[in-house]
């Protein structure tokens, strides 16, 4: 019977196999925690110091700045250095951001301008970590087991979502926001462990004397070839700008919309993580299917449908339910997106896919959190949460439209 347990685990999650990738996996898992705190209890201290949903969507804004200007260079740097040490350098930087943080917090000198330096700088290093991370996953797991990884990874992403808001949100009303950020940086530990413990040749697929612009173009010109690649590139710009800003709305919503603390702000945020994990575990059980363009497209409906939902309730049991729905359909998308741009790219160009992966995904952002943010104030979360969504349904519906005519028209030539 264990035997048989064992055996069923290894089909539904192979990349668990890979010694390498446990390690990895495992250091995320606590990491990932600490740093979904550490964004409950930011945004809840900005709140506290401004009581302005716009403050709180420049401070999100600012926090992803550097990707937005950055992503595309950053992109041939991860080519040209192993990927294991350059994490171990972003990983233990995130560290120390974290510790300022905790200790401007916990001796109360803490004032809104430091919030923003220390986000912008947060951007500087997450925008070269996170192509980084993405692009090393292969690497641990193989070609075979790349989606069952990724969905994985998702699912510790959303585990970490729904412990670490609502851990944050009973330690805020109990032990205070600094908290939150020291147990942050003490969860990089674990990481950078697992990092140190991995054995993995120290690949690099670009050579030195290429010049940065040349191999810029050229994963342009990649990229710009492959519409399996451009189309969910286009959408999840499109997306991630203007329908996927939880951090500015959220928090707004159930402070002014359903009247709760931050305990149940933190539940909120829980009850997303909730179906996202539900959808990264989906998506790991089917993985030997490879993605799906349906099911990419149907993840971007499904999120933004819902959130028009969301703008007409004021019941809070329903709105963390709708959330529920939101999250899972917004795990189905981003992942799917990942595992097609991975997989039908080639290795030495990878880190330049996923830089522009990174670039949409969260480099748009400063646009997302501006005009979320302003809209909020102006006109309220549910009228937020009403406009995101629709424009949501109107670009799935756009980029769906334009990836059957091209495979139309592919059918046709051929």
């Amino acid at each position: 019977m264990v035997i048989s347990l064992s055996k069923r685990l290894q089909d539904a999650f192979p990349a668990l196999t890979h010694r390498n990738f446990r390690l990895f996996w495992i250091g995320q898992c606590i990491s990932l925690i600490g740093t979904w705190m550490q964004n409950i209890g930011q945004a809840w201290l900005v709140l506290k110091l401004t009581n302005s949903a716009f403050k709180l969507g420049l401070v999100n804004a600012l926090q992803f700045l550097p990707m937005m200007f950055l992503s595309l260079f950053v992109g041939t740097l991860v080519d040209r250095f192993p990927k294991r040490k350059v994490l171990l350098f972003t990983q233990s930087s995130l560290m120390i951001l974290a510790a300022v943080l905790a200790t401007l917090t916990y001796f109360d000198v803490i004032r809104y301008w430091h919030v923003l330096v220390l986000a912008l700088l947060l951007g500087f290093v997450n925008t070269l970590d996170n192509p980084t991370r993405q692009s090393f996953i292969i690497e641990l797991v193989g070609r075979e087991d790349l989606m069952n990884a990724i969905a994985l990874n998702s699912s510790i992403f959303n585990l970490a979502r729904i412990l670490g808001p609502a851990v944050a949100g009973v330690l805020i009303g109990v032990l205070g926001i600094a908290v939150c950020f020291y147990l942050n940086a003490l969860s990089f530990i674990a990481v950078l462990t697992g990092l140190w413990l991995i054995d993995v040749p120290d690949r690099v697929y670009e050579k030195k004397e290429h010049s940065v612009l040349k191999d810029l173009k050229e994963g342009l010109i990649y990229i710009s070839s492959k519409p399996i690649i451009y189309l969910p590139l286009i959408l999840l710009a499109l997306i991630s700008t203007f329908a996927m800003n939880f951090n500015v709305i959220i928090p707004v919503f159930a402070k002014h919309d359903l009247h709760k603390n931050a305990m149940g702000y933190g539940f909120l945020m829980t009850s997303m993580g909730i179906g996202s994990l539900m959808g990264a575990l989906t998506l790991a059980a089917r993985s030997r299917m490879g993605p799906k363009i349906k099911v990419l497209m149907g993840g971007a409906l499904g999120m933004s449908v819902f959130q028009i939902v969301l703008s007409l309730e004021k019941n809070y049991w329903w709105a963390a339910f709708t959330l529920l729905l939101v999250g899972f359909c917004s795990i189905v998308f981003t992942a799917s997106v990942n595992t097609t741009l991975q997989l039908n790219s080639e290795d030495h160009i990878r880190g330049r896919v996923m830089s522009v992966y990174a670039l949409v995904f969260g480099g748009v952002t400063p646009v997302g959190s501006l005009y979320a943010g302003k809209l909020t104030e102006v006109w309220g979360a549910s009228m937020g949460f009403a406009v995101s969504g629709l424009v949501g349904v109107l670009s799935a519906l756009a980029v769906m439209y334009m990836y059957f005519l091209k495979k139309g028209a592919k059918k046709a030539v051929l």
